[in-house]
């Protein structure tokens, strides 16, 4: 009988965990636009009580996203080549003007709610939600083109980030309402519930559409997650823990909405919600990397500690910590919205 040993080999990835935050926090600012809007042009006193808790999450994810990114390109002055040799049939390259005009419109659409300005906020969102489409189609179609990926090279996945994205600054509404006046039980829980249980369903739907694509032979996407859920017990898992999870976070929500008013159990909401947008981003981003396009097997990774792996993670996460203290403590210091917090 014969011994036949198989060495995977270790390979650098091309996308650092670096990209996992940006995509995280970028699409979880695109998507909170949309409950920008919804509150700019409402007149509902309820959807009021939103409003500090939202304007926080837009403002500390546009601002924490780019920097994020530009600890991806490894040397920051790449950025400037963006300008320098610009590219117009380059998703990235379109980025580089897309990303500063939303984070420009973001800062403007907090300043005029902060200075009441109440009709120039209005017809400012309305602008923030046209470039906060252009960032989920450009965020999106960078990683659909490369149709070297199969997992990537789908239509699919622009729209799976942009509803996990939405479920992410949700959970991060619930999140940030704990450390302002009347905590999270001073929220509309209702249209919390609402929205994010319909975020919920569209996935499912979307999910089913995937499949059903792929079962008559329309999405390559689909055949080569098959495959790897054939061959690879991790992918199983893998797939296994998504939809438990899911089935979870479906239950959570379809609880009455007097349950939110828990502090503990709003914790673990926000939490679910939070976490279940940056694993899709890990398994999309860093998982799918360690699938081979040639060969068999499954490349090796290993996170690094250092800037390039955890200690780069732990830092966006104490940025984001940073700017919400920063933002929370202006908001219940100056008198200019602190009638906003106990309306």
């Amino acid at each position: 009988m014969s011994i036949i040993e198989i060495l995977t080999p270790a390979y650098e990835v091309a996308w650092l965990p670096w990209a996992v935050q940006y995509f995280f926090l970028v699409g979880m600012a695109a998507t909170s636009t949309v409950w920008v809007w919804r509150c700019a042009w409402s007149n509902d006193s309820a959807l009021r009580r939103l409003e500090p808790a939202l304007m926080i999450v837009l403002l500390c994810s546009s601002i924490a996203a780019p920097v994020s990114l530009l600890a991806d390109l490894h040397q920051p002055g790449r950025f400037w080549h963006f300008y320098a040799y610009f590219t117009p049939w380059s998703w990235m390259s379109l980025g580089a003007i897309l990303l500063p005009l939303f984070v420009g419109l973001s800062v403007a659409n907090v300043l005029a709610w902060w200075l009441n300005k109440r009709a120039l906020w209005s017809w400012l969102s309305l602008a923030l939600l046209v470039s906060a489409l252009s960032i989920l189609v450009y965020s999106g179609f960078e990683v659909m083109v490369l149709r070297s990926r199969p997992l990537w090279n789908t239509a699919f996945l622009p729209v799976n980030f942009a509803l996990t994205a939405a479920l992410a600054s949700l959970g991060a509404i619930l999140l940030v309402a704990r450390f302002l006046p009347g905590g999270v039980a001073g929220l509309p829980l209702e249209y919390v519930r609402r929205w994010s249980l319909g975020v919920v369903l569209a996935l499912i739907v979307v999910a089913l559409f995937w499949v059903g694509t792929g079962l008559m032979g329309y999405s390559h996407s689909f055949g080569a997650a098959w495959e790897l859920f054939q061959i690879y017990p991790v992918w199983r898992l893998g797939l296994l823990g998504s939809s438990i999870f899911g089935l979870l976070i479906l239950y959570m929500l379809s609880r009455p909405v007097s349950t939110l008013q828990g502090n503990f159990y709003s914790l673990l909401c926000a939490a679910f919600l939070l976490g279940s947008a940056w694993v899709f981003r890990w398994i999309i981003f860093m998982a799918v990397q360690g699938v081979p396009k040639y060969g068999a097997g499954l490349y090796l990774y290993t996170m690094p500690l250092g800037s390039d792996g955890l200690l780069g993670m732990l830092g966006v996460l104490g940025l984001c910590i940073a700017l919400l203290a920063a933002s929370t403590t202006l908001l219940s210091l100056f008198p200019a919205r602190r009638s906003s917090l106990t309306a």
